[in-house]
C-alpha cells in the first residue's frame, strides 16, 4: 500500500478479514474517552502525566523541603494546629528531629520535585 492511499471494505469483508478485530469493535468494550484535544505538545504531555495525579504530600514530603531543623518545626507545629497531624505523632517527629537530624526524614527535594518527577 502507497502512503495517502485509502483502502475500503463493507461491513462483511471487514468481518472476515478481520473477525476479531470487527468483534471487539463491535461489543463496544475497551472503549477509550477523549475528552479534550491539545495542538500543544507539551501541554499535552503535562496533562497526560499519571505519576502524582490526586497525590496528597504528607508531613515528611513537607519535612524533606526544609533547609533547617527551624523550619522543620515550624510545619510540625503548623500541620500538628491544623490537625493534620496528632500530637504523639508531631511529638516522634519532634524527636526523630532532634535525636537524628532533619535529613533522618529523607534527602532534601530540589526545587521544582513534582515537576521534574512527575513527567510534567
Amino acid at each position: 500500500m502507497y502512503e495517502g492511499s485509502l483502502v475500503e471494505f463493507d461491513k462483511e469483508t471487514f468481518r472476515k478479514l478481520f473477525p476479531n478485530l470487527a468483534k471487539e469493535l463491535e461489543s463496544g468494550e475497551n472503549k477509550t474517552v477523549v475528552n479534550s484535544v491539545r495542538t500543544d505538545v507539551q501541554a499535552g504531555e503535562k496533562a497526560a502525566s499519571k505519576r502524582f495525579t490526586h497525590y496528597d504530600p504528607d508531613v515528611i514530603d513537607f519535612l524533606r523541603r526544609c533547609d533547617t531543623d527551624e523550619q522543620a518545626e515550624e510545619i510540625i507545629a503548623y500541620m500538628e494546629k491544623r490537625g493534620e497531624i496528632e500530637k504523639g505523632y508531631a511529638e516522634k517527629l519532634r524527636k526523630q528531629l532532634k535525636e537524628n537530624g532533619l535529613r533522618s526524614f529523607g534527602s532534601k527535594k530540589e526545587e521544582n520535585y513534582y515537576l521534574k518527577h512527575g513527567g510534567f
